[in-house]
């Protein structure tokens, strides 16, 4: 098959490339860096430089293929930058696929959601992706799609490194002993694939997760890779963490949509849809990351 890659070589992209390409598809990996051209070009797949933005351009690379992988990337700078707003962006990269579909003909969509996309309320910056699916719902019913929703990515645990070496514990708004999922962008990518060569027909979703893992495990797990064992995870105020994201430089919009997003782990809200329904785990588990994790957070 003729497989259109968007997101050019990041977390999923890279691996799902990768496997597409060992198992005999034509892949184009979209990028809007030229600089990656011959990267994306060495693993086999063909380049194509442009904008998500730009719905001319992605119709063009989109004509004649079986089925496009498409997500909205914005840089996490863009939440740091005032003169961005992040949620507006997202909702124009969804319309230019949207367009583009149209222009194009495709009718298979795999489309990278999140966690947190079965509702707009409640679920604080994930908001936007319940957004984007639903502008992709407007789509003509015979435009088949498969809506992916991993749960957080292992890699957001970085985000914490700072906070290990200053105060010598994980900190945030939620915490504690309840469980929640976790996935790798490896897991992800094997899920992409593996559904890019299923049967496709109408609209469906599927959560993807690779662990299940609380806040306290998560620094214990962390603690011992890195030889802190004791390692803790502190719980803040809601107030406390918000302004703590300003005061580092994010867009007081970014911090109130991650305070809210974190608060809705609590009590496990923003995983009600996932817990109705659970996907199999992935391979990859936290002690498997935590191998990665300790390589970072000791250079």
């Amino acid at each position: 098959m003729k497989i259109v890659v968007t997101g050019s070589l990041g977390h999923i992209s890279r691996p799902l490339t990768e496997e597409l390409v060992q198992k005999g598809h034509s892949v184009v990996v979209i990028s809007s860096n030229p600089e990656r051209k011959n990267e994306i070009e060495a693993l086999g797949a063909t380049a194509a430089i442009g904008k998500m933005q730009d719905s001319d351009f992605l119709a063009k690379i989109f004509h004649g293929a079986d089925i496009v992988y498409a997500m909205e990337a914005v840089g996490f700078e863009s939440f740091f930058d005032t003169s961005i707003d992040f949620v507006e962006e997202i909702h124009r990269i969804a319309k230019s696929y949207k367009e583009a579909i149209l222009k194009s003909g495709i009718k298979k969509v795999i489309h990278l959601s999140s966690i947190g996309a079965h509702t707009d309320k409640g679920n604080g910056i994930l908001a936007f992706h319940y957004d984007a699916e639903n502008i992709l719902r407007e789509l003509p019913e015979d435009v088949s799609i498969k809506f992916m929703r991993p749960v957080g990515f292992y890699y957001n645990l970085f985000g914490f490194v700072q906070t290990m070496k200053t105060q010598g514990a994980i900190v945030s708004n939620y915490g504690g002993d309840e469980r929640e999922p976790w996935v790798s962008p490896l897991d992800i990518a094997k899920v992409i694939a593996e559904e890019i060569e299923n049967p496709f027909e109408g609209r469906s979703f599927r959560y993807i997760a690779s662990d299940e893992v609380s806040p306290n495990e998560v620094a214990k797990i962390l603690g011992e890779a890195i030889g802190k064992p004791d390692l803790e995870w502190m719980v803040i105020s809601d107030e406390e963490l918000m302004k703590g994201m300003i005061a580092s430089g994010m867009t007081p919009k970014a911090a109130k949509g991650y305070t809210e997003m974190n608060a809705s782990r609590r009590g496990g809200v923003l995983y009600e849809d996932y817990n109705r329904n659970k996907p199999v785990l992935g391979r990859t588990k936290l002690k498997d990351f935590a191998k990665d994790f300790a390589k970072v957070y000791n250079s």
